[in-house]
């Protein structure tokens, strides 16, 4: 995500830190050369020259640290305001301490309201809620049909009624959700291609009816600056408590990420990071802004990865590794925990300094070229590497569908590999307590 702007402030960036001293033609350039690639970014032009005037500002009255050189507290300025115009801290939801909370979606059509309503009722189950979907969106029938499909996937009720006005349903869709006790509703309402009064109106009709918890306003985050307005549009009617930018996978700009929150003045709650139905990510601005100025974000990338990995069998893992007995049964077995932490593109942008080109893609397809190879292998060729002579390894690669000359570069990148474990005689200890293979959880 963001990798233009990214990639743009991070050349920047190691500009800023070779300067010796600030000036004031360097800082003219550089807050010149910020504005243009903010403006590039489609970030909104009010948001643009508030944010170059905090910097100024900033850089003008900061005294030169010892032993820090200005081109760090440079940065360190630019990464500040950066969290700062995406709402300081990331924003819980509000729940009722004493009735059913009811969470309100709107936004306009197309911009994922549906599928993020499913989405968010999944992250709510897995938190220990028992949530139920209303399906309030009358007009496209193939919205409440969908709606019933994500609802079966992760098995939450929706409620449905395709005769009743929209105020009806939501009203029917609370008074069932108290009677089976759910603790939360989450309310998928229709939208339109563009703001109307029709629409406003119906969806102020909900709100007045049920006095929503939260009002969460889901917008694509590639309209850039068409997501701000129609923000804006929405807030001024229904005094919104949250944004959601889906897609945010796809947004190379970052434009609505940066001017969303300055301009409506509410918090982004979620992210939608991808298709999946657990693609949902709580919106973090000091991480974000970390990553866009390719500093990586390796606190979610242990999050990522403390919600797939399994403590038992990381302990085996640590086990076989102090003993140098891994083999390509456990390299797979660890592919497979990969691939549930996302797209590899997505992991990469999480590692300091790990920034692609822009033409350059981690593709998820080569795990599964090693996995063709892997599978390809006998339960015995797994657990044992070293009988893989030629002969086999010619097998392997006619079952795999690759050359033998992947299969020959596999094995020596495995035993490679299995030479550096044999010299990390403390493994775990490289993560940290929080990190290490002790600290993951289910």
């Amino acid at each position: 995500m963001f990798e233009s702007l990214s990639q743009q402030l991070t050349q920047l960036v190691k500009k800023i830190k070779g300067e010796a001293r600030f000036t004031e033609k360097n800082i003219s350039e550089t807050t010149e050369e910020i504005k243009r690639i903010l403006l590039n970014a489609d970030v909104n032009l009010h948001v643009v020259n508030k944010f170059i005037e905090q910097v100024k500002n900033k850089i003008i009255g900061e005294q030169v640290l010892i032993n820090v050189t200005p081109g760090a507290q440079f940065v360190k300025i630019l990464n500040d305001e950066l969290i700062s115009i995406m709402g300081n801290s990331k924003s819980d939801l509000k729940f009722s301490n004493q009735t059913t909370t009811k969470i309100l979606v709107v936004g306009l059509q197309g911009s994922g309201k549906t599928t993020f309503s499913a989405k968010l009722a999944n992250y709510l189950k897995q938190k220990g809620k028992n949530p139920q979907l209303i399906a309030a969106d009358i007009y496209r029938p193939a919205a409440i049909d969908q709606l019933e499909m994500l609802g079966k996937i992760i098995n939450v009720p929706v409620f449905t009624n395709r005769k009743q006005n929209v105020v009806n349903i939501v009203k029917e869709g609370l008074e069932f959700s108290i009677n089976n006790n759910s603790d939360t509703i989450i309310i998928d309402t229709a939208g339109r291609l563009h703001v109307d009064n029709e629409m406003m109106t119906e969806v102020l009709n909900i709100k007045n009816a049920i006095n929503p918890d939260e009002i969460l306003f889901v917008v694509d985050s590639m309209t850039g600056q068409d997501a701000v307005n129609s923000a804006k549009a929405f807030n001024d009617k229904l005094n919104l408590t949250g944004i959601v930018l889906t897609k945010l996978d796809g947004d190379t700009k970052g434009g609505a990420a940066l001017s969303i929150c300055s301009i409506v003045q509410k918090p982004i709650k979620f992210v939608g990071v991808g298709e999946k139905i657990d693609a949902l990510e709580i919106f973090y601005p000091e991480r974000m802004a970390s990553r866009i100025l390719g500093m990586g974000d390796v606190v979610s990338l242990v999050e990522k990865a403390q919600s797939v990995i399994d403590q038992k069998e990381a302990e085996k893992l640590e086990k076989k590794l102090r003993k140098s007995e891994f083999t390509f049964e456990d390299f797979y077995s660890q592919l497979q925990q990969l691939k549930k932490m996302g797209p590899l593109q997505q992991l990469a942008g999480m590692i300091p300094g790990a920034q692609m080109p822009s033409n350059a893609q981690v593709n998820d397809n080569d795990l599964k070229k090693i996995e063709a190879i892997i599978l390809s292998m006998t339960l015995g060729e797994r657990n044992n590497p070293n009988i893989l002579n030629g002969s086999r390894r010619k097998r392997i690669a006619n079952g795999s569908g690759r050359s033998i000359q992947d299969v020959n570069k596999l094995i020596n990148q495995f035993t490679q590999m299995q030479k550096m474990m044999k010299n990390v005689s403390n493994f775990s200890s490289m993560f940290g307590n929080k990190g290490s293979f002790k600290g993951f959880r289910n």
